[in-house]
């Protein structure tokens, strides 16, 4: 019978001592717990420290998708829970974790089901939910890609495994700080592809934003997640938005010069 394999728990953060507690907490059980700290002005760092994680820090910010590289690459050990402040692992999706341990797959990456907190409700439907991301894997074998920003894993063709169990995601507990990281992720997603040569035309503003409103409230059914599932529609189209407009802006300005 094979021995339990070894898990590290891999997380980027930057000023969030109010959140980190409870994350913390509900992965105490890892073998070990990694911060990589881009540069927090609060307790953050302590806090971390306080309760059993080794700390690290990289203030040169080159994405989200780097730094997630360079945090990772402080784990010592078999398998990866990549999991953000905002996030609490659940009972259940702990035990199904441990299962994994026990006898994981060969090539096999695993995902999780966020249940994302948004304006005081846990999100149902809306394209919240289940919402399945890939965040227990092999170290040593699977690593993020690059991108500034919606990084994801680079799974190379492996089996990918649902686990039982939900991620809770504290998405926007605040709505004026919810509101500046999506501008902030719209400012990072427009210069990305913008860096990538990608331009796009003034209609496709208007179109992208109206397709992100439909797909949110009618496709998604967020009209069965009642108000917060409105404002949600109104906000996935706000994002859209801000998205292609900061890429047009960017593409005029560029062949103006």
């Amino acid at each position: 019978m094979s021995s339990r394999k070894s898990l590290s728990v891999v997380m980027i953060a930057k000023n969030e001592a109010e959140l980190l507690p409870d994350c913390l907490r509900s992965v105490a059980w890892a073998d070990e717990i990694i911060m990589l700290d881009s540069g927090s002005q609060d307790d953050s760092i302590a806090i971390a420290e306080s309760m059993g994680a080794k700390v690290f820090t990289h203030t040169d910010w080159q994405g989200f998708g780097k730094q997630r590289q360079l945090a990772q690459k402080h784990a010592s050990h078999d398998y990866i829970l990549m999991i953000d402040a905002d996030e609490r692992v659940t009972p259940e999706l702990r035990q199904s974790i441990e299962q994994v341990l026990t006898a994981p797959g060969n090539g096999t990456v695993y995902s999780c089901a966020r249940r994302s907190l948004f304006l005081g409700r846990f999100m149902r439907h809306s394209g919240w939910y289940p919402d399945r991301v890939n965040r227990l894997y092999a170290n040593y074998r699977y690593c993020y890609n690059d991108d500034l920003v919606h990084e994801s894993l680079n799974i190379d063709g492996a089996n990918v495994v649902a686990l039982s169990g939900d991620l809770l995601h504290l998405t926007c507990r605040d709505f004026f700080a919810f509101q500046r990281k999506q501008l902030r992720y719209a400012e990072e997603w427009a210069n990305q592809r913008h860096q990538a040569g990608k331009r796009c035309g003034y209609l496709s503003i208007l179109t992208h934003t109206f397709g992100a409103f439909c797909k949110t409230w009618l496709l998604r059914a967020g009209f069965l997640d009642g108000k917060q599932g409105l404002l949600l529609a109104v906000v996935n189209a706000q994002y859209t938005f801000n998205k292609y407009a900061a890429l047009w802006a960017l593409g005029r300005n560029y062949s103006e010069k």
